[in-house]
């Protein structure tokens, strides 16, 4: 018999989820656990180089509509899905689950506690997202990467802690590298990303705000924009137009390396990224995902923005003439750069994973867990 604990983590949709899923599965499998991850299709699809023993794939809905068809459709894949968790964590017999947010998890969590499995939520974003809201009440524990987190339901029967968003083993390495000031006449070294997923605002604002600047700025910008495959060569041929230093690309892999080298961050402000921004310790000008029911990327940058460290803008604002003036204006004052950076990992939290691994653990009887009673 194997008495390694076995931890179940379950995530899916972007990396929003995945990245402290993966996070945490590094310090677990450090601790001496096993473990496996469920997920769905979509998610499944790029998490090949997740640290599991094993991973399992499960049918899940995302609510796309209130038509009696749509719902139906959805309501059926959420069976089908819970079933197969159901099969899955009987057959596994799990010490603990985790689930990061997103819809793939909410057949596993609501099987595990069903079953009476040990059930953590973490909810990396300012508010609750839809699907932790649906199963909080479930958890034995939700774990929160804000202090300040709006739309928990009331009467959750688990305690709520504090423990941070964890932070890949990559991140951590960037973290290391110290900011570098804009030096007098200085090239800066400008990052554009949108998400996992990318965002089509940054190719239609960014290089038209970059057109705007006097060529004195321009000849003085080295940029690196993460952009859409549709919009890939309009952003590369916009640039080399200007004769501007840059370099674009639909995904970069090696990004957290790239945020430790910038000095200043355009984004969208999903929880993993201004996690990472905290940690690392970047200046950022952040554009909230609009339209969102629960507003969470608008909160998310508001922990920034409210410390100094992020220039947070509605997407109706961010245009190219004020984007160019936030821009010129880091260039007419440099050390706003250098205040805003220690402003940033004035609240980071390096060790959420460790955190979070601690108090699942603890959720485990201590003749498995390995940890002190």
């Amino acid at each position: 018999m194997n008495n390694q604990p076995l931890v179940l983590l379950t995530a899916g949709g972007t990396g929003g989820h995945l990245f402290p899923a993966e996070a945490l599965a590094n310090v677990l499998k450090a601790s001496g656990c096993r473990v496996v991850l469920a997920t769905d299709k979509r998610a499944n699809a790029y998490a090949g180089s997740f640290p599991a023993d094993e991973i399992i794939e499960i049918p899940s809905a995302t609510p796309s509509g209130r038509s009696i068809p749509k719902m139906a459709k959805a309501a059926l894949l959420l069976a089908q899905g819970t079933l197969k968790a159901t099969s899955v964590i009987r057959k596994l017999k799990p010490d603990a689950i985790v689930g990061f947010g997103g819809y793939p998890t909410v057949p596993p969590v609501i099987a595990a506690s069903l079953l009476s499995v040990p059930t953590v939520i973490h909810e990396a974003n300012g508010v609750m997202g839809r699907a932790n809201k649906l199963l909080a009440r479930r958890a034995s524990l939700i774990a929160t990467g804000f202090a300040d987190i709006k739309g928990v339901p009331a009467g959750v029967r688990g305690q709520v802690i504090q423990t941070g968003n964890p932070i890949r083993p990559a991140v951590l390495d960037a973290a290391k590298q110290v900011y570098s000031p804009l030096a007098p006449n200085g090239t800066m070294r400008l990052l554009v990303v949108g998400g996992s997923q990318g965002a089509r605002v940054m190719s239609d604002v960014v290089p038209p705000a970059i057109e705007l600047l006097p060529q004195e700025i321009r000849s003085r910008l080295s940029i690196t924009q993460q952009a859409r495959g549709e919009d890939l060569e309009r952003v590369r041929e916009h640039y080399s137009r200007l004769g501007v230093g840059f370099e674009a690309e639909p995904f970069f892999k090696d990004l957290p390396k790239r945020l430790g080298d910038a000095h200043l961050v355009i984004s969208r402000s999903g929880a993993s990224t201004v996690a990472e921004l905290a940690v690392i310790g970047r200046p950022s000008i952040l554009v909230p995902l609009p339209g969102s029911l629960d507003q969470d990327q608008a909160a998310n940058a508001k922990t920034l923005g409210d410390l100094g460290a992020a220039i947070v803008l509605p997407q109706s604002q961010f245009t190219p003439e004020r984007l160019a003036g936030e821009i010129s204006s880091y260039f007419d004052a440099p050390d706003r750069l250098t205040k805003a950076a220690a402003a940033a990992h004035s609240a980071s939290i390096t060790d959420a994973a460790e955190r979070l691994a601690h108090a699942v653990l603890n959720l485990i009887p201590s003749n498995k867990n390995g940890m002190p009673s």
